[in-house]
């Protein structure tokens, strides 16, 4: 496996603990890692300034604040131009029940990731916003039942 970043195990070692527990301070990730405060705050800052680190948030229990709907979506669009394809990327956007969303290959040209207080309100997003939206030929959901698996983006060993 080829890697875009120059990383040695430090860094994966502070990549792993960080991806687990983004909050603990930099003296307890230094002992995790087993190296001194200060080299673990320069790395961090490195891995930051690369871009390796994007950034930090708060995970947040959807269900516990109201938003018991997560869904997908699978959008085609009628035609496939680069204009187009920004197009809707910049449209998504601005869609605050959208939370993430990809371009992808195969069948569909953008999958949504979408949460909603209701299935009303999600429906109500569906065929006012999606289905009517420019260029957009078809609109496929997937309602989830449960969620299995919460990890974090990377499988770092």
């Amino acid at each position: 496996m080829t890697f875009k970043a120059e990383l040695d195990a430090t860094d994966w070692k502070i990549l792993r603990e960080l991806q687990n527990d983004g909050r603990m301070t930099n003296v307890e990730l230094s002992r995790r890692v087993g190296i001194s405060a200060p080299p673990c705050l320069r790395r961090v800052k490195r891995l930051e300034d690369n871009g390796v680190i994007r950034g930090y948030r708060a995970l947040l229990n959807a269900p516990a604040l109201g938003f018991d709907v997560v869904a997908f979506c699978l959008i085609g669009l009628q035609h496939q131009t680069e204009a187009e394809l920004k197009a809707f990327s910049e449209l998504a956007r601005t869609w605050p029940i959208v939370r993430r969303a990809w371009m992808v290959s195969g069948d569909s040209d953008f999958l949504l990731h979408c949460v909603a207080s209701d299935l009303t309100t999600f429906q109500n997003f569906v065929i006012e916003k999606l289905t009517s939206a420019p260029n957009v030929d078809t609109v496929r959901t997937a309602l989830t039942i449960r969620q299995v698996k919460d990890d974090g983006l990377v499988d770092i060993v």
